[in-house]
């Protein structure tokens, strides 16, 4: 790091030998200005730093990318790399342009003069291998290229078919293949030794030659250059079979706080196992997690917009990964600290405080306990539970009502439908007994408030019969290791290993190699007929996958974990469940934690929600580490974690944003509206109107919640996005509205007919002793429960007072119109 230094000495013996002389009093004042002035400059250019301090180039298309910064101590950090002036001291040996990339020209060394504000500083350079440069290979200097360029990405050259006859692997994940089909196929055309100018894959590339692709580099580029001189040196092939050397890579700045509508160069280095260090900023590549907050060019440039959070960007160089966290604050406003009621307001609160974003404040009590019902048991509370909730003036009643609501019994039979979703428990897969057998353990773990770690132990090591109670279906569901790895792997760990079945992760460091090494803990898993029990699932033995490329069998081991030790193990399942369910594991605790958060928030810490990885970060790091802790800390209690979360301050803020946290939709400033699931909608529908929903085949009094069959036939269920349980992942579940949802609730004479039902709740109203000011309060308290303001009285009053209208169909107009509102629809 290259810092301005200021010599305080030096400029206090001028100081003292001006005094020496004679000087008129207007020149004093001069010289007062010029010295302040300086120490001021000085005190301010203190901060800047030039990295990295000295620059090394070995061969003809190398680069360097200079970071100029101004950083104050917990402030924004200003990025100056393309605001200050550059000049090379001879320009024979380097270049450099106006993005701070510096370019060889000829051995020897230079001197970068970099000027900012009337001052100066030096970086030393060193060209060499202009004149005899080392040799280019294929794995780690031309595959950068085909991945920058996207080459070998799915849409182009590595699709199934490949694109006009040129084949690559997806994300360069057979080297060997790549090298056969770029040098040696298409007749010699593709790379021309004789004539490197003349190669298709360099013609096409600069558009000189028609390119589906269009032009993806100039012809006199880095990149062009890189690509003709492989050629000419014959196309080489690594001596180390196509291994890259190169281990990990650094992004500068790995963190950094900037201003709003700023913008922040990144600078990526290769490091090798040796400590060897290459500069691949301009071959690198980049993609933001938010596009709306930030954009990122293919130089590493981010350009942020006034939007307050946190950036994400991912920085990928050949099958290295790593990102760069950038903090957005709020230029303008006062944060004023709400109090804390448990460690997840301080650690709501640390973050919206850095960001300084306002909370909004606590919502009223009935949109409370109405969130509360709707995401605690799927259902909605009564409107005398809604009064008498209203009128106690206990300072403790939410918490109170808290614990209540999680000892009902609707508790077991919602989140007996959240986990059948993604259980798969689906009658076409399990057969119907299975899935009825699967469906009423989950209810039973639920109801006894099962500890999570055992509950899973428990799926995850099921034997015996196929059809009785328990969760031995779930492996009918997922019949083969290659789904069991993936679907275990991102239920219960948030690891989508999909990517990585065909070739390495894009954005992970998961290999094919770790896909099918997970894969190991399931082939043990056996199917056989016996007779009067039916199927069964049996567990003995089992041995390693192979590798479909390699056709070499890989070792069993867990995701990031050493080979596995089956010594003395019959079913190789019970050593993953051991890994999984340890203290010390990096996903599990994680994992569920996030859901349940996702689930009560309305977004995770990390979305999706089951793709937690590095390159994915949580929004707010330090409150899912403490979330993750916490669930260690009450032994997978679910119901110890709720309690938690819904006893916390920022559950119970108001969905309404203020001024301050208007654009803010990761911080959990103010409540996320989110829609009800569609049998959660169903039963909130025929509860507010007072007539049950009567579904084919069941007994009269089922609530959509405790339906166990998925395929039952309701078109309501599938509009409003009931999930086919086809995958583990829960964005089947569609949470979108739509058109067709918006026309069903409008049209759809089912519900037309339990609003005028003569069994129904207005018929019940309509013939009551009520005034219209009594049958309005218990509408608004049934659907919204909450009592209706002085505008919404006013407004529901003219539907008894047109002529001509009977009561009870003002009564069912004022029903619909509250049933079509958003404020039924969502929890808010």
């Amino acid at each position: 790091m290259v810092e301005h230094r200021t010599d305080t000495t030096d400029s206090a013996s001028q100081t003292c030998w001006l005094l020496l002389f004679p000087i008129p009093r207007a020149m004093w004042v001069v010289l007062c200005l010029v010295a302040c002035f300086g120490w001021g400059a000085d005190a301010w250019t203190a901060n800047i730093q030039i990295r990295p301090a000295e620059v090394e180039l070995r061969d003809p298309e190398a680069s360097q990318q200079l970071l100029v910064l101004d950083s104050e101590l917990d402030g924004p950090c200003t990025d100056l790399t393309r605001q200050v002036d550059y000049r090379v001291a001879d320009p024979k040996i380097a270049r450099i342009d106006s993005l701070g990339r510096i370019e060889p020209v000829a051995d020897g060394d230079t001197t970068i003069h970099v000027q900012h504000g009337g001052l100066e500083r030096k970086v030393p350079v060193t060209v060499s291998g202009v004149e005899q440069p080392p040799p280019v290979f294929f794995a780690d200097q031309v595959t950068p290229l085909l991945n920058k360029y996207g080459c070998n990405a799915s849409r182009c050259h590595a699709k199934a078919e490949g694109q006009a006859g040129f084949k690559l692997s997806v994300f360069a994940e057979d080297l060997n293949a790549d090298y056969y089909a770029i040098a040696r196929q298409g007749l010699g055309r593709r790379v021309l030794h004789t004539a490197p100018e003349n190669s298709l894959i360099l013609l096409k590339a600069t558009g000189q030659v028609a390119h589906g692709g269009k032009q993806r580099f100039a012809k006199d580029s880095s990149p062009y250059r890189r690509f003709f001189r492989w050629i000419a040196e014959g196309a080489r092939w690594e001596e180390s079979a196509g291994q890259s050397r190169w281990t990990q890579i650094e992004v500068d700045p790995p963190v950094s706080i900037m201003a709003a509508g700023g913008s922040q160069q990144l600078r990526v280095t290769a490091v090798s196992a040796d400590g060897d260090r290459l500069c691949v900023t301009s071959i690198a590549e980049y993609k933001v997690n938010s596009s709306v907050m930030a954009q990122v060019d293919e130089q590493g440039l981010v350009q942020t917009t006034g939007i307050p959070g946190e950036v994400a960007v991912l920085v990928k160089f050949l099958d290295k990964v790593s990102v760069a966290r950038l903090t957005l604050p709020q230029p303008t406003g006062e944060f004023h600290r709400p109090p804390e009621n448990n460690f997840v307001d301080t650690h709501v609160w640390n973050k919206l405080q850095r960001l300084n974003v306002q909370p909004s404040g606590m919502t009223d009590d009935g949109p409370f306990l109405r969130r509360l019902y709707l995401d605690t048991i799927g259902t909605l509370p009564s409107s005398e539970e809604v009064r008498s909730f209203l009128a106690n003036q206990d300072a403790d009643k939410r918490t109170k009502m808290v614990e209540q609501v999680l000892q009902r019994q609707e508790y077991a039979d919602y989140w007996t439908l959240l986990w059948s979703d993604l259980l798969r428990v689906n009658r076409e897969k399990m057969s119907p007994q299975g899935a009825l057998a699967m469906r009423r353990w989950l209810r039973r773990q639920f109801d006894e408030n099962r500890p999570y770690d055992e509950l899973v132990q428990e799926i995850l090591t099921a034997q015996g019969s196929l059809l009785a109670e328990g969760p031995t279906p779930f492996y009918k569901a997922t019949d083969s290791p290659e789904v069991l790895s993936r679907s275990v792997s991102q239920l219960f760990l948030g690891v989508r290993l999909d990517c990585a079945q065909c070739h390495h992760h894009p954005f992970e460091q998961w290999s094919q190699a770790d896909y099918f090494a997970f894969g190991g803990f399931f082939t043990g898993l056996k199917k056989k007929s016996i007779s009067e029990v039916g199927e069964v699932i049996v567990a003995r033995g089992g041995e390693d996958l192979k590798h479909p490329l390699t056709e070499e069998a890989v070792s069993t081991s867990a995701l990031g974990a050493p080979v596995a030790d089956f010594d003395d193990v019959v079913d190789r399942r019970q050593v993953l469940v051991d890994w999984m369910t340890a203290p010390e594991n990096p996903f599990f605790a994680r994992m569920i934690a996030n859901r349940l958060w996702a689930h009560y928030f309305g977004r995770g810490l990390v979305e999706p929600i089951d793709d937690m990885r590095e390159t994915n970060p949580a929004t707010n790091a330090s409150l899912l580490d403490a979330l993750a802790q916490h669930m260690l800390e009450v032994d997978y209690d679910l119901k110890a974690f709720t309690r938690t979360l819904l006893n916390s301050s920022v559950y119970q803020l108001d969905y309404r944003a203020n001024d301050s946290n208007r654009r803010d939709q990761q911080n959990y400033s103010h409540a996320f509206p989110k829609t009800m699931p569609a049998e959660v909608l169903l039963d909130a529908i025929s509860q507010s109107t007072g007539v049950g929903e009567k579904f084919n085949g069941w007994p009269t009094g089922f609530r959509a919640i405790q339906i166990w069959d998925n395929q039952l036939p309701s078109y309501f269920l599938e509009v409003f996005g009931r999930p086919a349980r086809e995958t583990v992942c829960s964005c089947e579940r569609g949470v979108e509205p739509s058109i067709a949802q918006a026309l069903h609730l409008v049209n759809s004479p089912e519900i037309h007919h339990k609003i005028h039902s003569h069994q129904g709740r207005a018929k019940e109203l309509a013939d009551s002793a009520m005034s219209p000011e009594q049958v309005i309060d218990e509408l608004f308290l049934t659907t919204f429960c909450r009592f209706p303001n002085e505008d919404e009285i006013q407004l529901s009053l003219e539907a008894f007072h047109r002529p001509g209208q009977s009561r009870q169909i003002a009564v069912e107009d004022i029903l619909w119109m509250l049933l079509n509102s958003k404020e039924f629809i969502y929890i808010r």
